[in-house]
């Protein structure tokens, strides 16, 4: 308490002695000073400040204690008037400890925030600096956030700009919150000021994660768009500056510097930059940003001129100014293909084909044509040319053939002939147009002069394919100059001279087999058939196969039909020279010609030689085909007995697929003789290779065979037959596993569904699951005692047989299928070993002819 006097009178409680005692022996312990103020927490306020005052007396550099007086003193004016004078004591204490604990930037900080609670602007103001001043620089981050904060909310923005200035000069890295802050404020000169800084400055990092570029472009649009208010920069040279330095992004410049001129009122000037840069742009990108900017500014001028006139009435200057400006704007729209075309000849200017696309714009204006052709053939550089770089100067001659200038067309072709193309086919190609130009126009010498100064031999030769030579020296072996000037000759030249073009071509080693083919025709057609054929030898002795199996194959056609059998031996030696060597592939042709060749002029045993060797020749898919010619050219020839031999070495060669229909002809063929003994052998070996399951037509037909020439012991052996093949087949693991595989895919469409973590071990278990199963199904196929087998059982008459067959005829047995895997009660199927498919000559050893 405090007496009149003025001085401090302290009243103690009785709970408060222990502490006092504590105090008095420990005067500057700060623990039993805070235990002290923690035990008068909850009292009265005046007592615990004095408390705290009295603490601090003896102590004055304790952190602690002036740290919890202060927040202390805070609270208690919290929710007070800020006119009230305890806010004025509150500051002194701040004052008081500042005194001694001026490098503490928590008081700081607690003191500062106060202030500006306070709404004491200058004080606040002074009270940061003052800070600032006190502690060192490695804490100035903890204040300027607060600091900059205030500044921010301050009633006038030129001190909140000076704050700002000193900020940077210690963190230059926040410009761009310096310079978001001006755009706040509308201080827009300066924030460009200031970006326009930090654009320039290259090793500046935005801290937004800006690129120099997004910063670049900040900087255009603030200043394009606030003209009025940018002044103390050159906008248009900062600008046209990007422009050089960000290549790959002129389009939103360009539109930023047009848009900088419109806005400043200077339309005419923004018109000028957006033609000079629909002019300069490489990109068709950037083109499209210019070009729609552009568009939609003359739209805009034209709509606003509209509005302007009908408010303010029309006269006729804003008539004439209004059609000036439609007509502006809809040349510009029409001009867009060829200012887009202009973009990509920027972009590569030896584009052959943008070149003829920019001709077919100015269709209709000869003399823009002549400019784009001139322009083009002077630009293109062969040797970077993306197309035919000849095409070019070939149009630009027809340009001038359609229009009857036919001199200009020669002088065109004459300067095209000369340039130094990159491929020998391009020079070639204007020399065959030059050509074709002056048949079109009936001057055949002159053609036949110009083909064949083409293929005159240069005084430097060099191989076709040579790069390091100039085309012009390498010309003269294009066979497309060759072929045009042989076709002429043969129009319009002579015999000889046509010969030696051909001869010509052959020994330059450049003749294709179509060329020989044309060499030997055109000697035909002049009745010069022994040169003709040399001319087909020359041809073979310059190609291999396949190459030459054009060449053989007209050659033998030509000389069968001109000679017949007159030379038979030279023939001869021409087929088997063909056939030295030729491919299985091609050799079936050339048999069945020699073939014919030896039925026609020959020997039958040398036809059948040559049939015979064409089996072994020709690929396996045409054996098949072969045979069936061999067959029946030997039936028609010798007889049917004759193809005996053929078909058992058809049914030994063949696959079986097609071996047993050969069997099948062949029984067939047997039975129609009379053979019966010989077709049921035939049918018997046929049946190794004749699954039941698989090909049940044969069966039915064997059966059918049994049935008209049989008795009841020839079908018992082909039931016996078919049981043991049948069971054969079951007990192979690979036709079993086949068969599941068969069955899986059948099911499920596919073979390859199987999960990929099924093994091996898991197929195996199948497939003998599989085999137990097809086993018992034979077990229970087995007839037992009661079943009436009519063809086993013994007590069984021929009339009951006879009986039975009436379905067919009186002459014919029948037997149904659940009756073809019967047998005696207890007969088990008799085990027949059947052998492979080996030469059925061991099958048929007793059916040969004597």
């Amino acid at each position: 308490m405090l007496s009149s006097s003025g001085k401090s009178d302290v009243i103690f409680e009785e709970d408060d002695l222990p502490y006092e005692e504590e105090i008095i022996r420990n005067p500057y312990s700060v623990k039993c000073w805070m235990r002290y103020i923690e035990h008068k927490q909850n009292g009265a306020k005046s007592v615990l400040n004095l408390i705290y005052e009295r603490a601090l007396k003896e102590l004055p550099g304790s952190y602690k204690l002036w740290y919890n007086y202060l927040r202390e003193r805070r609270k208690q004016v919290k929710g007070k008037c800020i006119t009230e004078p305890v806010y004025e004591e509150v500051n002194n204490c701040h004052e008081r400890a500042l005194v001694f604990m001026h490098k503490m930037p928590r008081i700081w900080l607690d003191y500062c925030q106060f202030l500006v609670l306070q709404c004491k602007i200058t004080r606040s103001r002074r009270t940061f600096d003052r800070a600032l001043r006190a502690l060192p620089i490695t804490q100035h981050a903890r204040v300027w956030p607060l600091y900059l904060q205030f500044a921010r909310n301050l009633p006038l923005p030129e001190t909140a700009i000076r704050i700002y200035r000193r900020y940077l000069k210690l963190s230059p890295e926040n410009a761009e919150e310096y310079i978001d802050y001006l755009r706040s404020i509308g201080r827009l000169d300066e924030s460009a000021i200031r970006l326009g800084a930090i654009v320039n400055d290259e090793s500046f990092v935005s801290k937004e994660g800006k690129s120099n570029y997004q910063l670049w472009h900040e900087l255009c649009d603030l200043m394009s768009q606030n003209p009025d208010k940018v002044k103390s920069l050159n906008v248009g040279a900062i600008i046209r500056g990007g422009l050089t330095r960000f290549t790959d992004q002129l389009g939103k410049l360009w539109c930023s510097l047009a848009d900088y001129y419109i806005r400043s009122g200077h339309f005419e000037k923004a018109r000028d930059v957006y033609e000079e840069a629909i002019q300069t742009v490489v990109t068709v990108r950037d083109f499209t940003q210019v070009f729609d900017s552009y568009a939609q500014f003359e739209e805009s001028m034209i709509a606003a001129n509209m509005e302007t006139t009908s408010e303010m009435g029309s006269s006729d200057d804003d008539d004439i100014d209004l059609e000036l400006r439609l007509a502006r704007f809809e040349t510009l729209i029409t001009r867009r293909p060829l200012l887009l075309n202009s973009v990509l000849l920027r972009q590569n200017p030896h584009n052959v084909h943008e070149w003829h696309k920019r001709v077919k714009l100015y269709e209709g204006k000869p003399h823009q044509i002549i400019n784009t052709y001139t322009e083009a053939v002077q630009t293109v550089d062969p040797m970077k040319a993306t197309g035919k770089p000849h095409s070019l100067w070939v149009a630009f001659a027809r340009f001038y053939e359609e229009n009857e200038q036919l001199d200009d067309t020669r002088t065109i072709f004459e300067k095209a002939t000369k340039v130094n193309f990159k491929q020998v086919d391009d020079l070639a190609s204007v020399w065959c147009e030059y050509g074709e130009m002056e048949l079109r126009h009936e001057n055949y010498d002159q053609a036949l002069r110009i083909l064949r100064k083409a293929t005159a031999i240069p005084s430097r030769k060099a191989e076709y394919f040579d790069s390091t030579e100039p085309v012009q020296n390498r010309v003269y072996k294009s066979l497309k100059v060759w072929s045009m000037l042989a076709d002429l000759e043969e129009s319009l030249g002579t015999f000889q001279s046509t010969k030696a073009v051909y001869d010509r071509i052959i020994d330059l080693r450049i003749s294709t087999p179509q060329i020989i083919i044309n060499y030997a025709m055109f000697l035909e057609e002049h009745s010069y058939f022994e040169d003709s054929f040399k001319a087909y030898e020359r041809g073979i002795a310059l190609f291999r196969w396949p190459n030459v199996y054009d060449i053989w194959n007209t050659y033998l056609t030509k000389f069968i039909d001109r000679y017949g059998g007159k030379k038979l031996e030279r023939a001869r030696d021409l087929f088997e020279q063909a056939l030295d060597g030729c491919p299985p592939k091609y050799a079936k042709t050339i048999y069945l010609l020699y073939a014919k060749l030896e039925e026609e002029y020959g020997l039958a045993r040398h036809a059948m030689a040559v049939y015979e060797r064409a089996t072994r020749a020709v690929e396996t898919f045409e054996q098949h085909h072969m045979f069936n010619i061999y067959i029946k050219r030997a039936a028609e020839i010798y007889g049917v007995t004759h193809t005996r031999t053929i078909y058992q070495k058809a049914i030994e060669v063949l696959p079986d697929e097609h071996a047993r229909e050969m069997c099948l002809r062949f029984a067939d063929m047997e039975s129609k003789l009379g053979e019966i003994d010989r077709a049921r052998a035939i049918y018997s070996y046929c049946s190794q290779i004749c699954d039941p399951r698989m090909t049940p037509t044969f069966w039915q037909t064997w059966k059918d065979f049994e049935i008209r020439h049989g008795n009841e012991d020839t079908i018992r052996e082909m039931l016996r037959i078919k049981r043991s093949v049948q069971a054969t087949y079951n007990t192979q693991v690979n036709f079993m596993s086949s068969q599941m595989l068969k069955a899986t895919a059948n099911a499920t469409g596919t073979v390859s569904d199987l999960a990929p973590g099924q093994s091996g071990v898991d197929d195996m278990k199948m497939l003998e699951q599989k085999a137990l199963q097809l086993a018992a199904e034979a077990e229970q196929d087995k007839p037992k005692p009661k079943d009436k087998i009519l063809f086993v059982r013994s007590d069984t008459s021929r009339s009951e047989l006879a009986e039975l067959a009436k379905q067919a005829n009186p002459d014919e047995i029948d037997i149904d299928d659940e009756d073809e895997d019967g047998g005696e009660e207890g007969d088990e199927p008799d085990e027949v070993q059947l052998e492979q498919k080996t030469v059925p000559t061991a099958v048929f050893g007793g059916l040969k002819e004597d």
